[in-house]
């Protein structure tokens, strides 16, 4: 067989109706590469997997599935595109360890970035504004580093993440819960158009595959899959954020949290995972020295370089404090409260507000309080 045909024999398993994840690893490991499993016969398939899927294995396939198999195959030949198999030697080793890998890998970009070190950084969609700065800055110092940085895609922390992955030799994974032809959300086309030319994106879901919500919980696990560890920058209790910490958690893989303030309701998931054994960190430093010491017991991996500390400014080059700012405080403060605090009549103190939210100093939160940033 062609390589082309052998493909489409992978998309067509891929496409048997009722098969799932487990049912074609029992084919796969029964009877080898999927132009055998639909040369075995109605008998011998049944034996393995129930009687309706060996007869949808038995039957010809569909329309819709030929055309699948006809677009996918044109898109895999364009410049960028691949569709990396369990069978292929390119399929990503690290997704060999967990215990659901996908069948297939739809890649657009630099699939040389899926054998690299990696860690996925995640979070809320409603980042704060600190929130987003905080996943921006690791994300680069960490690609400065060496390290891939393994995201969503989502708005908010996400789109924060693959930024400051970009800007570092490590580049950045966007792991999508749609088709690898399509872009959700529509306001990250740009970032995506940038991923893959600079980094990469990949999706376990076929061509076309719509934006179905089933499908961004599932691709978590390939997200913290892709990488050594998971660092969680904020998220709410219930949040998809902590759904791909627990499978980091699963997969062996290290899980980080950066903390909060005890008032914030983006800072609760992050306080419950350190609270359940996740590392907390302050700087991405704190990251480095965690995946030094994995490196040290891991004999053969890829070198991490160390990042120089940055020089401690001489006390003439240190800002000076603003009083207003130490009343604020880097907990929410209502507007009454802050005024008490510091003695500012009304229009003073809301004049100063505005001129610090415009430098990017503090922001403005719901319900009318206030919180400095860095």
């Amino acid at each position: 067989m062609t390589d082309l045909e052998g493909l489409a024999a992978w998309i067509r398993l891929e496409q048997t109706a009722g098969l799932g994840l487990e049912g074609a690893r029992k084919l796969l490991a029964a009877f080898g590469l999927p132009e055998n499993i639909f040369g075995a016969g109605y008998a011998a398939l049944a034996r393995v997997v129930p009687e309706r899927v060996a007869r949808a294995l038995t039957a010809a396939p569909s329309e819709a599935t030929l055309a699948l198999i006809e677009r996918s195959l044109e898109w895999a030949e364009q410049p960028g595109n691949h569709i990396l198999t369990l069978a292929d030697d390119g399929y990503p080793q690290t997704l060999l360890d967990i215990p659901d890998p996908p069948l297939m890998v739809y890649a657009k970009g630099r699939i040389e970035l899926l054998a690299r070190p990696s860690i996925a950084i995640v979070g809320s969609r409603n980042a704060t504004a600190q929130g987003v700065a905080n996943a921006e800055k690791f994300s680069e110092v960490l690609s400065q580093a060496g390290l891939t940085i393994v995201s969503g895609m989502a708005l908010g922390i996400d789109t924060a993440a693959h930024q400051g992955g970009l800007r570092g030799p490590g580049a950045t994974v966007a792991v999508i819960g749609t088709g690898a032809d399509l872009v959700y959300p529509a306001r990250n086309r740009g970032l995506a158009h940038l991923i893959a030319e600079g980094g990469c994106i990949v999706s376990e879901y076929s061509l076309g595959t719509p934006a179905l919500a089933a499908n961004f919980p599932r691709r978590n696990r390939v997200i913290s899959g892709l990488a050594r560890g998971v660092l969680v920058v904020e998220a709410a209790i219930q949040s998809g954020s902590l759904i791909t910490a627990r499978m980091a958690a699963e997969q062996g893989r290290e899980v980080f949290a950066i903390p909060g303030s005890i008032h914030s309701p983006l800072a609760k998931g992050c306080h419950r995972l350190i609270k359940q054994g996740a590392k907390l960190v302050e700087s991405a430093e704190d990251i480095l020295e965690e995946f030094r010491y994995y490196q040290a017991v891991k004999a053969g991996l890829p070198a991490i370089q160390a990042t120089p500390a940055p020089a401690a400014p001489s006390p003439a080059a240190m800002p000076v404090t603003d009083p207003l700012l130490e009343a604020m405080g880097f907990d929410p403060v209502p507007l009454d409260a802050l005024a008490m605090r510091c003695g500012l009549d009304a229009a003073t103190l809301s004049a100063r507000l505005l001129g610090l939210e415009l430098d990017g100093r503090i922001e403005v939160l719901p319900g009318g309080s206030y919180r400095r940033l860095a």
